[in-house]
């Protein structure tokens, strides 16, 4: 939901022939795109528990969206099949980091090394001594084996490449470049300063991404605005600064913006999805955990697209909620914790995660009887 939305679909439709030919061949293979749980999605951690954007001092982004989920699957791989061998695309020529880093890890005279935390994993890097210009003239002048057009990864480099940078066809000498300085990562990103990939993109021909670029710097700008961030962090310990998670006012803007750049470009691709539907209900019971009853993500979805969003869970709760009211409508602050503990128990049942709940029912008696 946060990479980029052309890289996305390029990498979607790649691995659908992939698995189309590996069918047609009667090949051994199936096609698995790992993905964060639910718990761990972005706008879940940002937007429903308020966590702020990611910076390169508080990079949590990388561990929850990439390496969990990846990690998670090769691990069930081994427990299946012993063991496992990772294919990774790093070139000791990207720099001076990644060389000193694969060098690190290789054996001499073996081309697979071992995994440094995922036990029975091995890594082979198969393409780790080629110079970035023998990498594209492979892609050019190679035909892809399951029949996917390489061509459409070459224009997708060539647009995203820096204003000042040429990329051409054919490398004639040291002095000309080629396609692949650009980075992809998500568009959402607030750990670089600038999308320079997107704003090439946008410059060549896709300005349909604008909204996209302009509402990365809104989260980036607004991140350290002390009057959008809660003096206590989740674990209700005093935060560095006061600048704890995002206050509900703020994460309620953010969903509501994050919605109007979504049905702003579905009006150009209906298929674009910027946030699930999952995500959303997700988003909600977490605001109730939060005991943020004052925001609805069913209101501020219906206001942007002029139609309902059906939670029938939270219909649900509406009415448990004032049947507790009317039991308790001598006792009301008894009533209230009541509501709160029960959604609370809920949200844990709906995360699929009940570590902590003892602790966050406890820590909710120490707010309330504080």
């Amino acid at each position: 939901m946060v990479e980029n939305p052309i890289i996305s679909s390029y990498v979607d439709d790649v691995l659908a022939q992939i698995e189309k030919k590996a069918l047609d061949e009667n090949l051994p293979i199936f096609v698995r795109k790992t993905v964060p749980r639910l718990e761990d999605s972005f706008w879940v951690n940002v937007i429903g528990k308020g966590y702020p954007v990611p910076n390169t001092a508080f990079r949590w982004c990388t561990d929850k969206l990439k390496i969990k989920p990846t990690a998670r699957f090769i691990t069930d791989q081994v427990d299946e099949c012993g063991e496992a061998i990772i294919l990774i695309g790093t070139r000791k020529a990207e720099s001076a980091t990644r060389a000193r880093s694969i060098k690190r890890h290789e054996i001499h005279g073996q081309r697979l090394t071992r995994h440094t935390i995922l036990h029975n994993t091995f890594v082979y890097a198969p393409i780790k001594e080629l110079m970035l210009e023998e990498v594209w003239y492979i892609i050019n002048a190679i035909p892809c084996p399951w029949g996917f057009d390489n061509k459409i990864l070459f224009n997708i480099y060539m647009d995203a490449s820096a204003d000042d940078y040429e990329c051409p066809t054919v490398v004639t000498d040291k002095s000309h470049g080629s396609c692949g300085q650009s980075r992809f990562g998500c568009w959402v990103c607030t750990v670089v300063k600038d999308d320079k990939s997107m704003r090439s993109l946008i410059k060549n021909g896709r300005e349909w991404m604008q909204p996209l670029y302009d509402f990365r710097i809104e989260l980036d700008s607004e991140r350290n605005i002390m009057k959008n961030r809660m003096p206590f962090r989740r674990d209700g310990k005093r935060a560095v600064n006061d600048m704890g998670p995002y206050i509900f006012s703020y994460r309620a803007n953010i969903l509501r913006r994050l919605l109007e750049v979504q049905y702003e470009l579905q009006q150009r691709d209906p298929h674009i999805k910027l946030i699930s539907d999952q995500e959303l209900i997700a988003i909600q019971v977490n605001w109730y955990r939060d005991f943020n009853f004052g925001y609805q993500v069913s209101d501020i979805y219906n206001s942007i697209y002029k139609e309902t969003f059906s939670m029938e869970e939270n219909t649900k709760n509406k009415l448990e909620a004032e049947l507790m009211r009317e039991i308790c409508k001598n006792n009301p602050e008894e009533g209230e914790l009541i509501e709160q503990l029960l959604l609370l128990q809920k949200s844990k049942s709906l995360m699929q995660r009940r570590r902590g709940l003892k602790n966050e029912i406890e820590l909710r008696l120490k707010v309330i009887f504080k």
